[in-house]
């Protein structure tokens, strides 16, 4: 479905902006970089779910149920734990980065909203 000729302006304002706003640019890439998979995290995560898999398999194999279902736990835990974010945990440095973003998605909102009130 393509844009209306508002939609594309205001496409074109939007980039026009990003390439200018060179603190909003650096913004955004500070956002995206904590928070994100770390490759510790996955290392261990995966060599938990192998481990879940073997034993998993030696518990059907052998016929031993709590051995199967201690084996299916490890493997989920295994992929929980690969999967998890690293930048998740709470610290004082995370309250003032979510204070950072508030003011930022505010003045976010207060400059759409004069675009707005300009373009009518």
């Amino acid at each position: 479905m393509p844009l209306s000729e508002h939609e594309q302006r205001l496409l074109e304002q939007l980039e026009k902006q990003l390439h200018e706003d060179h603190r909003f640019a650096s913004s955004m890439k500070s956002a995206a970089g904590p928070g994100g998979y770390s490759t510790r995290n996955i290392a261990i995560g995966s060599l938990v779910a192998v481990a879940g898999i073997i034993v998993l398999l030696f518990g059907i194999s052998g016929q031993l149920i709590p051995v199967g279902v201690l084996g299916f736990a490890a493997m989920c835990a295994g992929v929980y734990i690969a999967l998890s974010k690293s930048g998740m945990r709470s610290s004082p440095s995370g309250r003032k980065a979510r204070k950072g973003k508030t003011s930022f998605m505010h003045d976010l909102d207060r400059k759409w909203d004069e675009r707005r009130r300009g373009d009518e």
